[in-house]
Formats: C-alpha cells, structure tokens, sequence
C-alpha cells in the first residue's frame, strides 16, 4: 500500500510500517500538522518514496518481513538522494543493542512502541526544523560555492592554496593560463619547485616560504617566476597565510605575469625622458633668444670695464716711462686694472651661466640669492627701459628644490617684460619682485608691475604657445615658462591688480616638502 495522504510542501514525512494498524495511528497523529505525509507498508516502496520525493523525516517500523528497517535505513545512506532523510526508527525492541545498531547506521533517533502522540509530534518536530534547516545551510553553501568558482575563474590573477609545505592545493584556471598549462597539472606539486630555480639551494629565503611556515604576509614586484615548460617571466605576487582557529595551514597566493606592465611603464618612462629634453631644448633656445635680445646691452657692460683696464694701462706705462717713477700710484693703477679685469670676468661668467645648457637634475636653492641674481641680469633691461626694480623677500624664507637655471630664465622672462609694460606706460614705478612662503609646501614669487597691463580677451591665452601681444613677439616666452615651473612640480599664472597693471606670479616647492601640493591659494 502507498498512498499520498497530504499535499503540504513544506515538510514532507515519510511513515513506514507493516501494520495498517500503525500507520492509521501514524497518520491521525500527524494529519493537522502541516506535513505533507506518505504512507509504505514494505521496504522496497519505502526506498521508492524516498528517492522520488526526499522526505524530511522517515519514521520507520524496524520489524518488516523482506526488508526490516535497518537495511532500509542502510540504503537510504549510502544513496546521496536520500542521505540526509532524518530516520527515526519505530519499534517493540527496548534493548540497547537495538538502538546502537539503529544508530550505527545512521539514524538519527528511537521511538519505543507502543509509542505516545505527544512524543511522536514532538520528535518529528525537532527532526523536520533540524534537517529542514541543513537543506538551507547546504544549498546556501552551493551557492555560495558556485559564487566563489565564478569569482576565481573570472579573475585574470593566478591564486594558488598552498598546504604548509607549499604543495599546490587549488589553483584557477587563470594561474594554469598564465603557466600554460592545465590546471590539474598543477595540483601535487611543490610551489617552490615549480616557479624557482634555486628551490633545492636556499630554501629558506624563496618567495612565500614565510607565509607558509611562519604566517608572514608578503607582497613582492618584478620577481622572476618560471613556467611549466621552464621559461621565465616577470612577476608581482601576493600571499596571507591560511589561518583556521589560528592554527596556521599554508598559504594563499595572487600572482600575475607583469611583463607587458613593465614594457609599458619603461615605453612611458622613455617618453617623459624625450619630453624632458625636448623642454630642456625648448629652454636652451629661448635662453639664446633672450641673450640675442639681450646682446648689444651686455657687450655694453662688458666693454666698461675693458675700455678702464685699457686706460689705467696706458697709464701705467707712461709711468714706467719715467726716470723715477712713483711706484705707489703705479701699484694703485695695477689694482685698478686688476678690478676691472674681476668685472669684466664676472659679466662673462653670468651670460655664460645664464647660457649654459644645465644638467638634469634639481638642487637646493636660496631664493633671495637667485632673485638678486637675476635683477644682475636684468640691469641692461632696467637702463633699457629706464625703470628700477625693488626686490621684496619675506624673512626666514626657507631653500626651494628646483633647477636654478630653469627657474632663473622665468623669472628674468617676467622681469624683462614687466620692464617693457612700465615704459610702454610712461609710469616711473619700479618693478616689485617679491617671494614669500604659501601654504606648508611652496613659495611663491611675483612680479609686479604699473603699466599698460592685459586685455581681459587675452587673460585666458596668455600661457598658450604662439600668442603674443608683442608685435613682434613669436608667443613662446610665457608658455615656455608654465612648461619649466611645472618642471619644476610648481605652478605659474596671471592676476589683475585693482589699480592697474600687470601681476604674473609662480610657485616652487620647499626643499624636504616636494611630497606636497603646491598650488595657487584659494
């Protein structure tokens, strides 16, 4: 006899007996329950329900001709079907070896007949909720199982599970790609072994080898991995330790190949060398433009101190000439003639400075000294454009890191042309050149001026290569300038003044502070 007696979904009981008598009590007890119910009277039917329809709980006559109970609860475990059915075991039998033998084959509980209603109710309860709740828990952990094998097999970095001897535990199918071969290929074998060649040598100092035996996280870039077939590749790798209750069980470890990582850092890396020496180029030309520009005033102050040694000189020799020269005034000519040559050598040495190609690289720099250096510079400008300038330097001003030259030809490009706006103005007021410390990391320096000032349409083209508001301008100065103090990891811009005129100003970062931004206040 096998008959469904309740359509209830949500937990289904199997009842099994081969007296009619008993399961009519089975089924009056538990009808209003909420179960869905099915009902065999022999073994062989039992088994059938069972694997069609995965009860929850199975209560189950022992004493049946054919097939007792026991050997019905013995097939429904070793079936993955019915493994998990929660089987209680009905029956006459009090002793203890009965129920040792129920229990040894995987039963789950004992109900002694004749059996009590409210002992039947409740025992089915406490099994339904229990294994009810394991089916939950299981096809939670499958899914979570199928989320974690879509997570590794989608993810493009090699990971391996290592044992606490570095023998390969898991590896994805990413880790069998970038060896180039299949994955279980793979697990077996020493991790150590397989991607280091000195493996036998020195154990002890191989990548990942703390992490196994002493729980060490590790993070190393640009080490050298072998692949199956023993060819080697650049490699950044990553391992935790595999902790359980904080007893240590080897080792996780990401790995990927790096090695079109690294030809695109160096491809980059060669890049901003070339952009490097092309601005280095780009400011080596403008540097002798401006010396072009500059030339005829300085063959001026040079042609001072030579034209004076060419006359103490004559001087001298007339001097000489005489029967008994005065020695004293002949040696204070000499002197003379010496300062002169000192001056003259000093001019050379500036324009040569100021000309010279400058090596790659930044130094420490004082800023009033470079400043002072530069209004040197711009003393032909300044009798030029008959104008002054007056430079401004807050106290304590700390060294600035940059490359002087670079910084130098800015700041004289700025100079140069706030002298021409005042001329072009007619205003007297000199040029105010001033440095002072902005924010934690910079300093900043300005150049002022009281003269025709810039047309608000061309405020936002100032810094654009080829635009000028010189005739006969090529419009590369002030962009050539944002190229060098950017350089120089600073900024440089433009302010209008409420009473006129012009303000350019830039920035340099403080030496010791370069990891800062340097930036314009707000």
């Amino acid at each position: 006899m096998t008959e469904t007696v309740s359509e209830n979904s949500e937990v289904t009981v199997l009842l099994v007996d081969d007296n009619p008598q008993n399961l009519k009590v089975l089924y009056e007890t538990l009808k209003d329950k909420g179960y869905r119910l099915l009902i065999a009277n022999e073994g062989e039917k039992a088994l059938d329900l069972a694997h069609r329809h995965h009860p929850e709980v199975i209560l189950l006559d022992i004493m049946m001709p054919e097939m007792d109970g026991y050997e019905v609860c013995e097939r429904l475990k070793v079936d993955p079907q019915t493994a998990d059915c929660a089987v209680v075991f009905l029956s006459a039998l009090d002793d203890l070896q009965a129920k040792v033998k129920g229990f040894s084959l995987g039963g789950a509980d004992y109900i002694s007949k004749p059996f009590q209603s409210q002992e039947v109710i409740a025992r089915v309860k406490t099994h339904a909720q229990v294994i009810r709740l394991e089916r939950e828990l299981q096809a939670r952990n499958r899914e979570l199982q199928g989320d974690q094998a879509r997570i590794l097999n989608s993810i493009s970095e090699g990971i391996y599970g290592l044992d606490e001897n570095g023998i390969i535990e898991f590896a994805n199918p990413a880790a069998g790609m970038i060896m180039g071969c299949p994955v279980e290929d793979l697990i077996g074998k020493s991790f150590f072994d397989l991607h280091f060649s000195t493996a036998s040598d020195s154990e002890d100092n191989l990548p990942v080898m703390a992490t196994c035996r002493q729980g060490v996280a590790e993070n190393q870039r640009d080490i050298r991995m072998l692949r199956a077939d023993g060819s080697g590749f650049p490699a950044e790798y990553r391992s935790t330790p595999k902790l359980d209750d904080e007893e240590l069980h080897g080792a996780v470890v990401v790995f990927r190949d790096i090695t079109t990582e690294l030809e695109n850092e160096q491809a980059l890396e060669d890049a901003r060398a070339m952009v490097q020496e092309q601005r280095d180029q780009l400011a080596h030309t403008s540097r002798l433009s401006t010396m072009g520009e500059m030339a005829a005033g300085f063959a001026h102050e040079v042609n001072q101190p030579l034209t004076a040694i060419t006359n103490y000189a004559r001087v001298a020799k007339r001097m000489m000439g005489k029967e008994q020269p005065d020695l004293g005034l002949l040696q204070e000519t000499l002197d003379k003639v010496e300062a002169q040559s000192h001056r003259a050598s000093e001019i050379i040495r500036r324009i040569r400075r100021f000309m010279k190609k400058p090596a790659t690289g930044k130094e420490i720099l004082s800023v009033p000294g470079l400043l002072e250096d530069t209004r040197q510079f711009a003393e032909v400008d300044m009798r030029n454009n008959e104008g002054g300038i007056e430079v401004q330097v807050e106290d304590s001003l700390p060294d600035v890191l940059a490359d002087p030259i670079q910084v130098q030809q800015v700041a004289l490009n700025l100079i140069r042309n706030a002298l021409e706006a005042t001329r072009s103005a007619g205003a007297a007021t000199p040029v105010e050149v001033s440095a002072r410390r902005c924010g934690d990391h910079c300093v900043r320096v300005q150049v002022r001026d009281h003269g025709i000032g810039v047309a608000e349409e061309a405020e936002e083209k100032l810094f654009h290569p080829f635009h000028t508001t010189k005739d006969e301008g090529m419009g590369i100065g002030l962009a050539t300038c944002r190229s060098l103090i950017q350089a120089q990891g600073g900024e440089i811009g433009y302010e209008r003044p409420d009473d006129g005129g012009a303000c350019f100003w830039f920035t340099l970062p403080v030496s010791g502070a370069e990891g800062g931004l340097c930036a314009p206040e707000e």
